[in-house]
Formats: C-alpha cells, sequence, structure tokens
C-alpha cells in the first residue's frame, strides 16, 4: 500500500506523521471516506465540500483542494483495486501537548483500503449512550471517533454491524457511521439536522433522490416503524431487518427496495453529483 503524506506518496512502512500531531494526541482533525470503483470516486466534490466544512468549524485552516484531490489520484493509481475505502485525513498538526495548536501548518494523509460490497441486510442495535445535538461538534465529522468505536463493540457483540444512538432529548439520532431511515405508512423519514447527525452525503443524496422527509422522531419508533434502512459512503442504502431484538420481515420491504433500486441506477448515471 502507498500513502500520501504531506505532500507526497510513501510505502505504507515508511509513512509517518509526528507522534506530536494534534490529530493523535487530542483528536483535533477531520476526515472523509470515500467509496472508489476500479479507482474511481463517487461523490467526491460533495465529500470535499463537507471536509471544508467541519475543517472551518473546528477552526482549522480551509484544505488546499487541489492537493487533496491530487492525492486522491495519486493513491488511487498507486493502489488498484475493484472497490476501496478512500481515507482522506485532516488535521491540526504538530503541536505542544494539550489542547493548544502549534504554527507548525496542518497534516493530509489519503490512503486507501480494500473493501467488499455489502450485504443487502443488516442487523443493527441501539445503545444506552447519546449524541449531544449541542455540542462543539455536533455535525462535524471529526478524527474524535472513540464513543462510535465503544458503541460498535458492544454492536458487535450482540451480533449487528451498527449502533444507533437517540440525542439528549431522547430522538432518533444517527448511527456510529451511518445515517438511518424509518418507513411509516409508506413515507420515508430520517432525522433532521438538527437532532445532532452527520449531514451525510449518501443520506442528502437519499433524501433528495427518494423524497424522504427530515422528521423529528422518538427513538422507540424503530420499535413500529414498517421498515428501517441506514445510508452511508459503503453501505449505500442498506435495509435493516433487526433491531435489537425485533426482527422485521420481508427485508428489504418495497420502500426500502425502491429506494436501493433507486439509488444504484442515479449513482451509476453520476459518479460525482451534485446537490439541488
Amino acid at each position: 500500500m502507498k500513502l500520501w503524506v504531506n505532500g507526497g506518496l510513501h510505502d505504507a512502512e515508511t509513512a509517518r506523521v509526528s507522534v506530536l500531531d494534534h490529530g493523535l494526541t487530542v483528536g483535533d482533525g477531520v476526515f472523509e471516506t470515500v467509496k472508489a470503483v476500479h479507482g474511481e470516486t463517487f461523490a467526491l466534490t460533495l465529500h470535499l465540500e463537507r471536509l471544508t466544512r467541519s475543517a472551518r468549524g473546528l477552526g482549522l485552516p480551509d484544505p488546499d483542494l487541489d492537493e487533496v484531490r491530487r492525492a486522491c489520484a495519486a493513491v488511487l493509481a498507486a493502489n488498484p483495486m475493484e472497490l476501496g475505502r478512500l481515507r482522506i485525513t485532516y488535521t491540526g498538526g504538530l503541536s505542544p501537548l494539550g489542547s493548544e495548536r502549534g504554527d507548525a501548518g496542518t497534516s493530509l494523509v489519503v490512503g486507501l483500503g480494500e473493501s467488499s460490497r455489502r450485504a443487502d441486510s443488516t442487523a443493527v442495535i441501539t445503545v444506552p449512550w447519546t449524541r449531544n445535538e449541542r455540542s462543539a461538534l455536533a455535525g462535524l465529522k471529526t478524527t474524535s471517533y472513540a464513543e462510535n468505536v465503544v458503541a460498535l463493540a458492544r454492536a458487535r457483540e450482540w451480533g449487528a454491524s451498527e449502533a444507533l444512538f437517540a440525542n439528549t432529548l431522547g430522538r432518533l439520532c444517527e448511527g456510529t457511521g451511518s445515517n438511518v431511515f424509518v418507513v411509516l405508512d409508506g413515507t420515508i423519514h430520517t432525522p433532521p439536522v438538527s437532532s445532532g447527525c452527520l449531514a451525510g452525503i449518501t443520506r442528502a443524496l437519499a433524501v433528495e433522490w427518494t423524497g424522504a422527509e427530515e422528521t423529528d422522531l422518538p427513538l422507540d419508533v424503530l420499535e413500529s416503524a414498517d421498515e428501517i434502512f441506514l445510508t452511508s459512503t459503503l453501505r449505500d442504502v442498506q435495509a435493516v431487518h433487526r433491531v435489537n431484538g425485533r426482527e422485521l420481515g420481508g427485508t428489504p420491504g418495497p420502500v426500502t427496495a425502491k429506494a436501493m433500486r433507486i439509488f444504484d441506477e442515479r449513482a451509476a448515471q453520476d459518479r460525482d453529483p451534485r446537490l439541488a
């Protein structure tokens, strides 16, 4: 594997950032995960726009998107594979030990890991921890991912691939790395960004392409929803066949199956879609 680190390609064995990088010491960084099929990215422009929004939310300088694009192209060319997870990480760079940033400039790392197509359906659980919709990090895709690691480990223990959070008000929010949609009486709903969830790229495209409604929902809607599905960069649209102990029969249901088909068709037509 070859990775891009601060200006050039390096072998995985020699790719290095400082142990004093602020992304490592205090999680002061942002990132994006982009799907790449046979070396071609999907929705890269939308991901880079969000990378910039997240950086601004942390008070980091805007990333040089021309450099990021060059880095992505170089990494994709150096690591040919059928389906890959392109990871762009942008951090506060070399800094003192503590929360204060240094003045040495930011760090940019781009890597590519091989992936496989997701199953058509999956199991999820809910967890007792909450998303803070009033957090300084709400809605930002930062490298401060430890609570997701803990929640996802709980999901794995229970035979699930994702853990779903409520926010501090007890409203349905999001998964550790996905957005959640529910079908009620034939209509698709997903929590609004004001719930504290990440403004997912796949989420936004699914809302636009399927006509889903952004709706403030109680967490217990998962106990009665007719259908449930997740969206994310590598899941695309993925049906849920079990929530905690509740089995949803006939998964994927008809509304979810249509959403999956629409997403696949639209994504195949345009590899770099924009939002209306």
